[in-house]
């Protein structure tokens, strides 16, 4: 048995410019945390004594004999890609729902990844494990979607992640005071909106904007510096970090008419006229997870405003995706 335990993000900052079809040309920056919130991918060879071969058990339980039948188009992709004999068993439990917001999809593929690496014995980097997740997403298995998900997702931290022209990537992490950190953290309020969406619907959107909105991303590219200085100098009042994730939602809004929906606006209208500096709406729109920016003494009007939505406490992950429970042995090696 391997049990592996994977984050999910935070994109605080630059979320539109991770599209390859945006940063090969023109390079983009992305700033945020992976949290304490996970997906946990447990893998076992699967006992010769059934009918089926492969178990897959998710929202849904897929019992086949092939891969190809395996409808998980991450399960199906990433085992036809590494390739194996023997049955498997799969089984994905998350602490928070799925299309959601906060790149629960990378969360799985690099998690099962991570697993099926350390049941063949092998040590794989985290850069390994992130460039392994964005090449299954982006390429096999062809969805729409940006290259921060699967980084965070690997790495975990509080980092500025830069997308460099030709289709590199670096990861840096913040440098800033604990106590900064901390008053980051204290003034984030996060709710989930009880709406779920398929991003890759949505990004469809706003990829095909991406050229006509060149303007709109290179402001939102140049909001990373901005936070960068902003955390990183303590003299900064920390609700400028606030006001300028409101001005990041407002333009990130333009890029796609899906972005945002009357029922998310409401909600974000709600959250400001209580008392939050600013706030977004986590992943490519359409639903989820909506993060506020709020000083600490005014948390409780912001919460008995929105009191039917849940609220869900967060914290940093410094770890990424681990390894948790390693039992590799089975019925079958291969």
């Amino acid at each position: 048995m391997i049990i592996t335990r994977t984050p999910y993000r935070i994109s605080l900052f630059g979320g539109g410019t991770d599209y390859p079809q945006w940063y090969v040309g023109n390079g983009g920056a992305v700033l945020g945390f992976a949290i304490d919130k996970y997906c946990y991918i447990s893998l076992r060879y699967l006992p010769p004594f059934f009918e089926h071969k492969h178990r897959v058990v998710y929202s849904r339980i897929e019992d086949v004999k092939r891969i190809e039948d395996i409808e998980h188009p991450a399960v199906r992709a990433v085992l036809s890609e590494m390739g194996t004999d023997a049955g498997l068993e799969i089984h994905h439990d998350g602490d928070l729902p799925a299309r959601s917001g906060l790149g629960s999809s990378s969360s799985f593929t690099v998690g099962l990844l991570l697993a099926l690496h350390a049941q063949r014995g092998r040590m794989v980097t985290k850069r390994q494990l992130a460039e392994e997740a964005i090449r299954i997403e982006q390429e096999v298995i062809v969805e729409n979607v940006g290259s921060q998900d699967q980084i965070w997702a690997a790495y975990g931290g509080f980092n500025r992640i830069d997308f460099h022209p030709g289709g590199s990537f670096s990861v840096r992490p913040l440098i800033m005071p604990q106590r900064r950190e901390r008053e980051v953290i204290s003034h984030l309020m996060l709710f989930f909106s009880g709406q779920v969406r398929f991003a890759s619907d949505i990004a469809r959107q706003l990829i095909a904007n991406l050229e006509s909105r060149a303007s709109e991303l290179k402001a939102i590219r140049a909001m990373v510096d901005e936070a960068q200085e902003i955390l990183s100098n303590p003299t900064r009042p920390i609700t400028e970090l606030g006001r300028l994730l409101g001005e990041s939602w407002r333009l990130k809004r333009s890029l796609a008419d899906a972005v945002s929906t009357e029922a998310i606006d409401d909600i974000y209208r709600a959250g400001c006229e209580a008392g939050a500096i600013g706030g977004k709406l986590l992943g490519a729109g359409g639903g989820g997870f909506i993060l506020f920016f709020v000083e600490p003494q005014h948390q409780h009007v912001v919460r008995e405003r929105l009191h039917r939505l849940v609220e869900v406490g967060i914290d940093i992950d410094i770890n990424g995706s681990t390894v948790v429970v390693y039992r590799p042995k089975g019925f079958a090696i291969t």
